[in-house]
C-alpha cells in the first residue's frame, strides 16, 4: 500500500541540499511535541514526514518536547507520544530531547540580546502591550520601557530568574520593529513569569521561555538542518530566522519549511476541544476509539501501516484543504482485507426458522476464513433449523431492486443452503418477529447472500457501532459551538449473536464480519470468553448508496466527485505544466499558478537569466514579508533577477536582499540603487575583519564570559557584528573570525 518513495517540495529541497552540500550532506529534522495532550491523525502526517525524510535520505530525527509551559505538560501525554511513535513505526534511537534541558542555555541567549541592546524587560500589563502593538493597518506605538537602558534590563531580566516579582509584574521582549507588516515582529515575547512547578525541572525556573524564542534556539543546538512544521507558522518564520541571526548562528543556519496541515471533514483537530471532550464526559477519555486521537484509532483498530499510506496518499502540500474523511476510510479497508479472516456475526438478530429440518439435526460446515480459496485456514460452522439473520436483511415489501429476503423470495445462506421464505410471524404494530422458510434445490439461481448464526450456537458478545464523532462536515461552522454539531449515534453498542469461534478472538484481533464491516477486539475491556468488539469501519453498503443516489443524485455525483480529487490530490494542469518545465516543487508550482500576477513576476525573471528554483523561491517564501500583494507589488521580473544576481554573486547578503525585496514591492526602483543607496554591499574581508576586531574591543564582559567556558556566548558577538554591519557581514565568516580570535 505505502509507496516506494514519495515526492514533494520538502523532498525535493533536502535533494537540492545534498547535492549542494549546504549541511555537510547532513539531514536532521525533528518531531516537536508539546507533552499537553494526546497526538491526533494530524500529528501522524507530521511523524510521517519528518522521520521518513530521515529515513529515506540517511539520517536521524529527533524527538523532542517542547516543554516550556509548566501549567499544561504531564509526563503521562510525554509516555503516550513515545508510545504513539512507535506504534506508527519510528524510533528517534538516542535522541530523545526535551527543550528544557536547553533552559540554561536559551536564558544565556536571553542575556545576549539584552548586551546587544535587542531585547527589553517591559513592565506593561497584557492589555497594555496587546494595544500598543497596532493593527495590520497601522504600526504599533513604544511602550515606556522600550529604551531602558541595557544595564536596567540585564538586572530586571536577572531577577525575575531569581523570583523576585510575581506573575505577570514583567515579560522579555525582542526590540525588532514595532512599524513591521509581520505582527510577529513587532516586538514579541521571549520570556514571561511563570511560578509554577515543571514536571522536569521541578521548582528551579520561575520564568520559561515562549515557543518563538525556544524552537528556532533548540533547533540550532541540535543541530537541525531541516526545520519542517505547519502552515501556521509560515509568519513566524521571519523571527525564527531573526533570532538565529542576532545571537549569532552561522550560516548554514537551521531553515524552517511550511506544509499544509491534515485537516479532516466531520472532525475537529484541536487539543483544546480534546479537553473539553473528555473533561464532559462525551467521550470516555483520550483513548475513545471515536477521537481522532492516535490512541483513539488505535484501540478503534486502525493500523499503523493504514495511517502511513493515508499520510503518503494526501501527500505534502503548500495549500490549505480539507481531505474527506472518506479516504481514511478507504485506506483502512484496503489495508484490513488482507489482514482480517472472515466471521460471521448478526448485530440486529431476526428468528429464521426452517420449516422441515429434522429436530436435533446439527450440520457442520467447514467455512473458510478467506475468500481466496488457495489461502490455508478454516473453522468449523454449526447450522440447524433455527437461525438468526439480520433484522435489515428482511422487507415485508421489499422495494424495487431488492436481493434480500421477502415473503416469496429466495437467498442463499453464506456457505450453505438455498432456502425460499414461505411466511412472517408479527407483532400487533406489524413488526417481524419470526421469518419461516424452506429449503429448495441448492444449485437455485438466486442473487442475494445472507450471513447468519445458528441460534442454538450463537454467542452472545457486545459489539460497538462507531461512526463519525460529528454529523456536521465542517463542525462548529456557521457560528454552532462545535459540540452542538455532536453525533448522538457515534456509538451504538448491541448484544449481537456471533458464530462459536468467536468466543476465543483474543484483545487486538482483526476480523472482518462478512456484510458488517471490520471488527476489532477491544484490547482495554475485553476479558477472556467475552471479547468486545469494536467496529473500525464498515464495508461499502452498495444498497444504501443506491438508496441515497435515487434520493441526491446531484448531491451523491459532487461528493464522488470531490473523493476522486483528493484520492488522485493531482496538480492543476497549469501548476503541473510549471512544474514539469521548471524543475520545481509542487507547492511551489501551486503557488504561482494560482496567481497570475505571481506567474508574471517568475516568468519575467526567467526571460531576464534568474534560475527558476531561486526565482520561484523569492517570490514564493520572500515576498509575502511584505505585506504587499503580487499584484500591487511595484517591481517587474528583471528587477528580481537582478536583486538574485547580487545575492547569488556575494554582492549582498540574503539578508539584505530580503530588506531590499521589501522596498521594491512596496516602492520600486532598481536594486543596484537601492543597494547602493543604502551602502548595503557585503563586507569585504579586509573590512568584515576590522568589524570583528571593534566588536572584541567593545564587548570585553562577553569575551571574558565566552573565554571562561560559555560558548552560547559566541552567538551574541555574530549579532553584534551583524548589527552593527546592519545585515552586510557574512554570519558565518564572521563566527569563523571570531573563534581563530578568541581562541
Amino acid at each position: 500500500m505505502e509507496a516506494e518513495k514519495p515526492s514533494d517540495f520538502i523532498r525535493e529541497i533536502v535533494e537540492t541540499d545534498l547535492r549542494a552540500g549546504t549541511h555537510g550532506g547532513a539531514v536532521v529534522t525533528r518531531f516537536p511535541p508539546e507533552p499537553n495532550g494526546y497526538l491526533h491523525i494530524g500529528h501522524a502526517k507530521s511523524i510521517c514526514l519528518n522521520f521518513g525524510i530521515a529515513r529515506e535520505y540517511g539520517g536521524r530525527c529527533h524527538l523532542r518536547f517542547d516543554d516550556s509551559n509548566p501549567t499544561t505538560e504531564d509526563m503521562e501525554f510525554v509516555r503516550s507520544i513515545q508510545e504513539d511513535v512507535r506504534w506508527l513505526g519510528f524510533d528517534w534511537g538516542e535522541h530523545l530531547h526535551f527543550a528544557s534541558d536547553y533552559f540554561e542555555a536559551l536564558y544565556d541567549y536571553a542575556l545576549a540580546l539584552i548586551e546587544q541592546g535587542l531585547a527589553y524587560v517591559d513592565s506593561s500589563s497584557e492589555a497594555e502591550i496587546r494595544e500598543r502593538r497596532g493593527t495590520v493597518t497601522e504600526p504599533g506605538t513604544p511602550g515606556p520601557f522600550r529604551d531602558r537602558s541595557i544595564a536596567e534590563n540585564r538586572e530586571l531580566f536577572t531577577d525575575m530568574r531569581a523570583g523576585k516579582y510575581p506573575d505577570g509584574a514583567h515579560v522579555l521582549r525582542a526590540r525588532i520593529d514595532l512599524a513591521s507588516p509581520n505582527m510577529k515582529m513587532r516586538d514579541p515575547l521571549l520570556y514571561r513569569i511563570r511560578h509554577a512547578h515543571h514536571y522536569r525541572t521541578l521548582d528551579r525556573w520561575c520564568i520559561y521561555p515562549l515557543y518563538d524564542f525556544t524552537h528556532c534556539l533548540s533547533d540550532s543546538i541540535e543541530r537541525i538542518t531541516h526545520s519542517i512544521c505547519t502552515l501556521e507558522f509560515e509568519n513566524n518564520r521571519e523571527l525564527y530566522d531573526w533570532i538565529l541571526e542576532h545571537v549569532g548562528v552561522p550560516e548554514p543556519r537551521p531553515h524552517q519549511y511550511e506544509f499544509a496541515r491534515l485537516n479532516l471533514n466531520y472532525t475537529v483537530m484541536s487539543k483544546r476541544r480534546f479537553i473539553e471532550l473528555v473533561e464532559t464526559g462525551k467521550v470516555r477519555g483520550w483513548d475513545d476509539p471515536r477521537m481522532p486521537t492516535l490512541a483513539g484509532v488505535r484501540r478503534r483498530g486502525y493500523t499503523p501501516e493504514a495511517l502511513r499510506a493515508f499520510a503518503a496518499r494526501i501527500g505534502v502540500s503548500k495549500h490549505n484543504s480539507v481531505v474527506e474523511l472518506g479516504l481514511l476510510e478507504f485506506t483502512a479497508r484496503e489495508d484490513l482485507d488482507p489482514r482480517s479472516p472472515r466471521a460471521m456475526a448478526v448485530l440486529r438478530p431476526l428468528e429464521l426458522v426452517i420449516d422441515g429440518w429434522p429436530a436435533g439435526k446439527v450440520d457442520t460446515l467447514d467455512a473458510p476464513y478467506w475468500p481466496d480459496a488457495a489461502r490455508p485456514g478454516s473453522r468449523p460452522v454449526p447450522m440447524s433449523g433455527r437461525l438468526y439473520i439480520e433484522r435489515d436483511d428482511f422487507a415485508l415489501e421489499p422495494p424495487r431492486g431488492w436481493h434480500r429476503l421477502a415473503p416469496g423470495a429466495r437467498v442463499r445462506l453464506r456457505h450453505s443452503e438455498v432456502i425460499e421464505c414461505t411466511g412472517v410471524e408479527t407483532d400487533a404494530a406489524g413488526e417481524p418477529l419470526r421469518v419461516r422458510a424452506k429449503l429448495v434445490e441448492p444449485t437455485a439461481r438466486v442473487k442475494g447472500t445472507l450471513h447468519w448464526v445458528s441460534a442454538e450456537h450463537a454467542v452472545d458478545a457486545e459489539v460497538r457501532l462507531y461512526e463519525r464523532l460529528f454529523s456536521a462536515e465542517q463542525p462548529g461552522s456557521d457560528g454552532r459551538d462545535v459540540l452542538d454539531d455532536l453525533n448522538p449515534d457515534s456509538l451504538v453498542v448491541v448484544t449481537a449473536k456471533c458464530e462459536p469461534s468467536l468466543a476465543a478472538a483474543r484483545p487486538g484481533e482483526r476480523f472482518q464480519f462478512e456484510r458488517q464491516g471490520y471488527f476489532y477486539v477491544d484490547p482495554v475491556d475485553s476479558r477472556p470468553g467475552a471479547p468486545i468488539f469494536n467496529r473500525t469501519v464498515t464495508l461499502r453498503d452498495t444498497w444504501a448508496k443506491l438508496v441515497q443516489r435515487e434520493q441526491a443524485p446531484a448531491a451523491e455525483a459532487e461528493r464522488e466527485a470531490r473523493e476522486v480529487i483528493h484520492v488522485e490530490s493531482e496538480l492543476p494542469p497549469g501548476a503541473r505544466a510549471l512544474r514539469d518545465a521548471h524543475g520545481l516543487d509542487a507547492g511551489s508550482a501551486r503557488v504561482l499558478a494560482g496567481s497570475p500576477a505571481l506567474e508574471a513576476l517568475f516568468r519575467g525573471a526567467l526571460a531576464a537569466g534568474a534560475e527558476p528554483r531561486a526565482a520561484a523561491s523569492w517570490l514564493v517564501s520572500e515576498l509575502p514579508a511584505s505585506g504587499v500583494a503580487p499584484e500591487a507589488a511595484r517591481f517587474d521580473g528583471p528587477a528580481l533577477a537582478a536583486l538574485i544576481a547580487l545575492v547569488e554573486r556575494g554582492a549582498i547578503t540574503r539578508t539584505v536582499g530580503k530588506e531590499v525585496l521589501i522596498e521594491l514591492a512596496r516602492s520600486g526602483g532598481a536594486p543596484e540603487a537601492i543597494v547602493g543607496a543604502r551602502g548595503a554591499h557585503a563586507l569585504d574581508e579586509g573590512a568584515l575583519a576590522a568589524l570583528v576586531d571593534e566588536i572584541i574591543a567593545a564587548n570585553a564582559p562577553l569575551v571574558a564570559r565566552y573565554r571562561a567556558g560559555n560558548p552560547n556566548l559566541l552567538g551574541a558577538l555574530v549579532g553584534q557584528v551583524m548589527k552593527r554591519s546592519a545585515g552586510r557581514a557574512d554570519a558565518k565568516r564572521a563566527g569563523e573570525l571570531l573563534r581563530a580570535r578568541l581562541g
